[in-house]
């Protein structure tokens, strides 16, 4: 078996108990590792309504085919289990040291049964498994958590946790690694302190199995020279995701106000957090696992209410959240909340977008002084907004209690609130505007984990950028029909490319043929592209299964009005626009053989799939 060791770890809390379990060569043929491989095994093993902080939900943390290999930005690993945040499929993504890592020690991924007594960790190396008691670590935010296994395990380990936000199960907590990179999305961090799992750590020096090793290292090699030597790849290693922060709200890409408000009309001073007034605050770069994007930064505030000496670089979403979103023009403060959110370990898109609701609450007098702690709110006061995302990372006095589980929890507290929560099924958007892509809009929709900015590339084509390799037509961007094929399509071929653990960024800038090499020199197999396409199909059409069989209606999640312009904005650079989210939603089920009414696949695509054994 080549590009995976067939092996992953089975860890039941309930019993104190770990085994190795091998797999067969074909989950990884057809499912590749990521949420593909999670969740062809957990379809059947999680209970059809289960509670997702409960023993019988089962928490994955599973690598790619490609991660640990020569191919570019193989470094990705992937959290799933069903989302308490939004009781679908969840998952969340990370990058950094982790994956490769795991993948060192032997094995292919590790999956988490049951529920612990008392705290505990995971320790993992080169395919010798433990667990061991965390009570000490119990109450540490993450980088404390991270200190002390690294002082503990030696400096070699690679750590994923959680924080006092997960312990306390909020509802938007993340695992963290690296002091700084989050699998943020679905809660999934309050799924691992559910079972009183502080920590995974894993140490490993086995190699990677490769077919052909020369292949691999020679299409390193040619293609990490032409992804350097675009133009757009040297403006996004000197910035990062950071580079569109101010374009975006020029845009009115990013939300404005809690998605109420209009670009420079509402947010004029926006460029205090332009990329370079940013960038200002970086004193050393930060890459992935051999990544050459190099995307990442440590930053420090030398001075100031804000101070702080090191810390990861707030990237595009958690500025646009706390920036725009929040009229906060104060770039040290941002680089702050990003560190308070690290450490307790939130969601950083969750808790900016529940600090915007909030705000326009109290403003409308839907809140008082008794729900804030005494405090007034109001947009833009940097100190202020600090102060609020500490109460809710933390769930701190009657503000935290209310706010400490996100928007969907904290609206159906607060009545007549409804217009201003901002989410899907639970899930709050992240800080792209489907007014000016309407693509995100509908994979906000589709996915089987609702409200994700990071499925599919409707919208790439839509820009009139496309993804080379991958002939579809070009969109016109307000035109609503005819996006069917390239919506369906893209999000197939993208599920694959996820399952393989590459990441997005190096996804964009390459011909998607690349992959397809890089894939079948690791594998020595002959995949073709469009291959790549009908596997992904089947890993989507199983994570929507899972919903379905849920009960849920997903085809009925809302998607509040000011997300897709009802009613629309009467100024700005998306005035008087109004996206027929309905009739994208209904050509991307008609192209994918789902059914339109209920969103669940089709029995004839399920046999065109090979899926006929979770019919349901």
């Amino acid at each position: 078996m080549f590009g995976n060791h067939g092996k992953v770890v089975m860890a039941y809390l309930n019993e104190n108990k770990v085994e190795s379990q091998d797999l067969e060569k074909k989950l990884y043929d057809e499912y590749f590792g990521a949420y593909g491989l999670a969740v062809k095994l957990l379809y059947k093993q999680i209970p059809i309504g289960a509670d997702p902080l409960g023993p019988e939900n089962i928490l994955a943390f599973t690598t790619g085919t490609l991660v640990g290999t020569p191919a570019i930005t193989g470094n990705r690993f992937t959290v799933s289990a069903k989302s308490p945040l939004t009781g679908t499929w969840g998952d969340a993504n990370c990058g950094g040291k982790f994956g490769p890592a795991l993948k060192f020690s032997g094995y292919d991924g590790v999956f988490v049964y049951g529920s612990s007594d008392s705290p505990t960790y995971i320790y993992i190396e080169d395919e010798k498994v433990k667990l061991l008691d965390a009570e000490e670590l119990w109450g540490l935010d993450t980088t404390e958590t991270e200190d002390y296994l690294k002082k503990k395990h030696g400096t070699d380990v690679e750590i994923a946790c959680i924080g006092p936000s997960g312990e306390k199960l909020s509802l938007i907590a993340a695992v963290i690694h690296d002091k700084g990179r989050a699998a943020g999305r679905s809660g999934l961090g309050a799924v691992m302190g559910s079972k009183k799992l502080k920590a995974i750590v894993v140490k490993g020096t086995k190699d990677v199995p490769l077919a052909n090793p020369e292949k691999a290292k020679e299409l390193r090699k040619k293609w990490v020279a032409d992804l350097l030597s675009k133009p757009s790849t040297k403006k996004f290693t000197k910035y990062g995701t950071i580079d569109h922060v101010a374009s975006s709200t020029y845009s009115n890409d990013a939300p404005v106000r809690n998605w109420a408000g209009v670009g420079l009309r509402d947010f004029p001073t926006v460029d205090k957090i332009s990329d370079d007034n940013l960038l200002k605050f970086e004193f050393k770069k930060y890459a992935c696992w051999k990544c050459p994007l190099a995307c990442g930064g440590y930053y420090k505030v030398e001075e100031g209410p804000f101070k702080i000496e090191e810390t990861h670089k707030p990237e595009y979403e958690t500025c646009g959240m706390f920036g725009p979103n929040l009229l906060n023009d104060n770039p040290e403060s941002l680089i702050l909340i990003n560190d308070i959110c690290n450490r307790a370990g939130v969601d950083t898109i969750s808790t900016g977008a529940t600090v915007g609701f909030a705000i326009e609450c109290y403003e409308n007098g839907l809140i008082t002084e008794k729900e804030t702690d005494g405090i007034k709110l109001e947009w833009g006061n940097a100190e202020l907004i600090v102060n609020l995302t500490r109460k809710i990372c933390f769930k701190e006095g009657n503000f935290g209690k209310i706010f400490g589980n996100g928007v969907r929890v904290a609206s159906e507290k607060i009545a007549g609130s409804e217009d201003f929560a901002v989410h899907i099924n639970g899930q709050e958007l992240p800080a792209h505007d489907p007014k000016f892509g309407p693509g995100w809009g509908t994979y906000y929709m589709v996915d089987a984990t609702p409200g994700k900015h990071t499925q599919g590339c409707q919208n790439s084509y839509e820009n009139g950028n496309g993804i080379a390799g991958l002939d579809l037509p070009k969109l016109e961007k307000y035109v609503y029909t005819g996006k069917g094929e390239v919506g369906a399509r893209t999000h197939n071929l993208f599920h694959t490319l996820h399952c393989l653990g590459l990441c997005r960024f190096a996804l964009f800038r390459m011909n998607v043929n690349v992959w397809v090499d890089f894939l079948n020199a690791v594998t020595g197999e002959s995949y073709t592209l469009e291959q790549l396409e009908y596997l992904g199909a089947r890993i989507g059409a199983l994570r929507q299964m899972f919903n379905t069989r849920e009960g849920l209606q997903v085809t009925e999640f809302k998607i509040p009005g000011r997300a897709y312009g009802y009613p629309p904005l009467n100024d700005g650079p998306l005035k008087d626009i109004t996206v027929d989210i309905k009739l994208q939603m209904k050509e991307f089920y008609q192209s994918q053989k789902w059914d339109t009414q209920t969103g669940k696949p089709t029995l004839e695509r399920l046999k065109e799939l090979d899926l006929e054994d979770f019919i349901n």
